[in-house]
């Protein structure tokens, strides 16, 4: 009970749009919530970079909107000099968001992000096209996208989609599934209910490995026909003719890739 109002308190699920200061104050809140190193309020406010950049783009779009675009691109400009995170003024931003580490990171115009979204360093949310129309990505809320991920074009993810590390993804993503490889491929659906209190899951590493889960079929159906050979006489030698050692490509292979 105590840890639900805790919650209730730092986050608030009210969906009313609050006023620019308190977007700040649930951007510097959520970092306690995401990151495990966080002590303090100060100690977040003064060193954490993608505090930094989001407290500025959330200025600058405020001047953006405003029509006062220089000054908002020069606030933007300003941001990625002092964080090496480059988020344009006219992206579109979510409640509580946060970019963990932060280096590397960039944003599009047109990016849209929902609430509670979570990227790590290296993400970028690009376009793919010169047009000046919508380019880069929407995100829904509580998305997760790993260190160096590229989502990149006029796409959709969903809400709670989990990206893998240093995958490209270039195609629409339903809610409840995790993307991995270049290009992205959905290699697992995440049910609602496995959710944590948060509403936010950040176990992004605990994914699938669908080559090595491939290999493993394939390893397995030679060892059945190579099995059925044996039995109808026929010589097998198990040697592949590109591989030497019989240990690269034989049935202990096999059997350790079914454990993966």
């Amino acid at each position: 009970m105590d840890e639900a109002m805790h919650t209730r308190e730092v986050c608030p699920a009210e969906t009313a749009t609050p006023g620019l200061f308190a977007l700040l104050a649930e951007d510097v809140a959520c970092v306690f919530q995401r990151d495990p190193a966080a002590r303090s309020r100060f100690e977040v406010i003064t060193t954490y970079p993608g505090v930094h950049a989001i407290l500025m783009q959330r200025i600058a779009h405020r001047l953006w909107r405003a029509g006062l675009r220089y000054p908002a691109r020069f606030l933007s400009w300003f941001a990625r000099l002092v964080t090496n995170i480059d988020i344009h003024p006219g992206a579109t931003i979510g409640r509580r968001f946060f970019i963990d580490h932060g280096a590397g990171v960039v944003i599009g115009e047109t990016a849209e992000i929902g609430d509670d979204v979570t990227l790590y360093h290296g993400v970028t949310l690009g376009g793919t096209s010169w047009n000046k129309g919508k380019r880069h990505p929407t995100l829904g809320s509580h998305v997760v996208i790993g260190a160096g991920a590229k989502v990149l074009g006029p796409i959709e993810l969903g809400d709670h989609v989990r990206v893998g590390a240093n995958s490209v993804v270039v195609k629409d993503v339903p809610a409840h599934r995790t993307v991995v490889g270049i290009p992205g491929k959905v290699v697992l659906r995440q049910d609602e209910g496995e959710a944590n209190a948060l509403g936010i899951n950040l176990d992004h590493h605990l994914i699938p490995d669908p080559v090595g889960k491939a290999i493993a079929c394939l390893m397995e159906r030679i060892e059945v026909l190579e099995k059925t050979l044996r039995e109808k006489g026929e010589a097998v030698d198990g040697q592949c003719s590109v591989c030497e050692a019989d240990d690269l490509c034989g049935t202990e292979v096999a059997r350790t890739m079914r454990k993966v």
